[in-house]
């Protein structure tokens, strides 16, 4: 049986970015082991003026969510210390207001990811 049809959502945030939209989602195995799929969708307009969408996925497991965040915060970081001017910064860090649909969904009662937590209980 493909394992695929077994996976059960927990949680899905979208955001949006142009042409392109970011789709981060959490799911289980019917085991309860959790798991990240993050999903690069981009428009793409075609010459006929037809669309088709392109999308790329990772899949980060549950073991590797820290790493992946501590190397991401570090990026990051680079980005902001070492290759922006501090005018860029300022933009970065301006307060936006975000669309409702880009709001977190959960559809149950399941603390969010804390990357800052020590035990294993997610």
């Amino acid at each position: 049986m493909d394992d695929r049809h077994d996976q059960e959502e927990i949680y899905s945030q979208r955001i949006k970015a142009g042409k392109r939209t970011y789709f981060f989602d959490v799911k289980a195995t019917r085991g309860q082991d959790y798991y990240l799929t993050i999903t690069e969708s981009k428009r793409r307009q075609h010459g006929d003026d037809s669309v088709s969408y392109e999308k790329h996925k990772i899949f980060l497991y549950k073991e590797d969510f820290l790493k992946f965040v501590d190397a991401l915060q570090d990026a990051v970081d680079y980005v902001r210390e070492e290759l922006l001017t501090p005018e860029e910064v300022a933009e970065l860090d301006r307060p936006r207001d975000y669309d409702d649909r880009d709001q977190p969904r959960r559809d149950f009662d399941r603390p969010a990811f804390d990357p800052n937590r020590s035990d294993d209980s997610f």
